[in-house]
């Protein structure tokens, strides 16, 4: 079903065209002028506008002209009697997708207004194209077969049916994103878009604008009017990862729409509705930062109404087997080379990695791997690790088995001080600088962390 919005300020002219639409099962929208398609167009998304070309306060060419202003993508068709060839050049040259005179047939109208509809749909999945090509990676799928994916599989099917707002948290590359797929694939809104925006990636004003769109002028560069990725995801989902790095401002007009689905574009006063169900996605503690009071808890809650927790690759070493047979099956078609198997020794130094790049970081080993081995197998020389990347094997047959691999003449307090150095550098890089993080990964207290920061001479980037 489209939405068509009627502009013409003959009553009798509104319901005849009303009537001839609503047969094709159009949801129909009447406005008698312009002032009253400008108050219709600024609240609400259509997907044609029919208008007549003068009418009591204004002529058809400032519809079309309101009409890409709130929507550039929106098809506007002009119906009149008052026909002239200039007039007709004058609205195609200003983006009018069609020209019809009166009388008309009913027929005519209804297939012209369909076709319209029907590039207005295209010309917005053509922008969606355009703003997530470069975001989008992986497939949907969440693969495992341990008792934490199943978990996660099972609220994902009692979560994607409903609207409700889920807050996905977990580590960096544990597959934040794949969640959000997998539950707007799921959802009665798998036909409509999906769009995700990293929310660490933009600057406070860009973020508004990339969310909420801009008004020409509203700062310095706006140009242009820009619609934004909220008006683009109508009716569909719109993933915000790294949620917790909004500004105070930004969750202030998040909250808003959340709380009764209108947006302010940057620069603009006038509210327009929004159709969108929002998932969210953070490696950050919101908890904790609401109690810091640099993450506001009204909106920490209106996020949370189902959290969904992933654990990392180190508590599901059960799934790593599997991983790596997809991830071997997928990479060696992408990159067009020999799809190979992995040894045994080298499954079992892989299940005793940590990864702290989780799942990404296993595929970016397997992908170096296929490129760089010339063996028929992959054995364990083809995973390189860093010293400080390495985790101890997890056994104590693992342990004895490492430690009789090391050259008998060891300075002990060096070789110590090395492995502690290396294991809190590693942590620090996992959790992004934040040092409680840090410190739960390595099982330390905060001051016993800082004091062995202090020791190593280890800068921290964030507290």
């Amino acid at each position: 079903m489209s939405r068509i919005l009627i502009v013409d300020d003959e009553p009798s002219m509104r319901k005849i065209l009303a009537a001839n639409l609503a047969r094709d099962g159009h949801a129909v929208t009447e406005a008698g002028g312009v002032a009253e398609a400008r108050a219709r167009l600024s609240a609400h998304q259509f997907d044609a506008v029919i208008t007549d070309q003068k009418m009591g306060d204004g002529q058809g060419l400032e519809v079309l002209a309101c009409a890409h202003e709130a929507d550039p993508a929106l098809s506007v068709v002009f119906l009149t009697a008052f026909a002239t060839v200039e007039l007709a050049v004058e609205s195609m040259r200003q983006g009018a997708f069609d020209f019809i005179t009166k009388p008309f047939q009913p027929q005519v109208v209804r297939a012209t207004v369909n076709r319209a509809c029907e590039h207005t749909e295209l010309l917005r999945e053509n922008d969606l194209l355009r703003l997530t090509v470069d975001r989008l990676e992986g497939s949907a799928e969440i693969f495992g077969t341990s008792p934490a994916t199943l978990a996660v599989r099972d609220m994902i099917a009692r979560v994607a049916p409903t609207n409700a707002t889920v807050l996905i948290t977990g580590e960096t590359g544990t597959g934040k994103e794949l969640v959000a797929r997998a539950i707007h694939k799921s959802s009665p809104r798998a036909q409509k878009p999906f769009i995700p925006v990293n929310c660490a990636a933009f600057t406070e004003t860009l973020l508004e604008s990339e969310l909420f769109g801009h008004e020409k002028g509203a700062f310095t560069g706006a140009d242009r009017l820009r619609q934004g990725l909220f008006e683009a995801a109508h009716e569909g989902t719109l993933f915000l990862d790294e949620a917790g790095e909004m500004s105070p401002a930004t969750q202030a007009k998040l909250l808003r729409v959340l709380a009764d689905g209108k947006l302010l574009r940057v620069g603009s006063t006038k509210p327009r509705d929004v159709d969108v169900r929002v998932l969210v996605a953070t490696h950050r503690d919101l908890e904790e930062r609401t109690r810091q009071g640099t993450f506001r808890q009204d909106l920490y809650y209106r996020l949370a109404v189902v959290p969904i927790s992933l654990p990392p690759l180190r508590q599901r070493r059960e799934d790593i087997p599997g991983l790596c047979e997809l991830f071997c099956r997928d990479v060696a078609r992408e990159l067009k080379v020999p799809a190979r198997r992995i040894s045994a020794a080298a499954m079992a130094k892989l299940r005793r990695y940590d990864f702290p790049g989780n799942i990404r970081e296993l595929r970016n080993l397997i992908e170096r791997a296929l490129i760089l081995s010339t063996a028929p197998e992959l054995g364990p020389k083809d995973f390189f690790f860093s010293r400080t990347d390495e985790q101890l094997p997890v056994d104590g047959d693992g342990v004895q088995s490492w430690i009789d691999s090391l050259p008998l003449a060891v300075n002990l307090r060096a070789f110590l001080e090395e492995v502690e150095k290396g294991l809190i550098v590693r942590a620090l890089k996992s959790s992004q600088g934040v040092q409680a993080e840090a410190a739960r990964q390595l099982e330390l207290s905060r001051s016993d962390l800082a004091y062995k920061l202090g020791k190593y001479e280890i800068k921290a980037d964030r507290e």
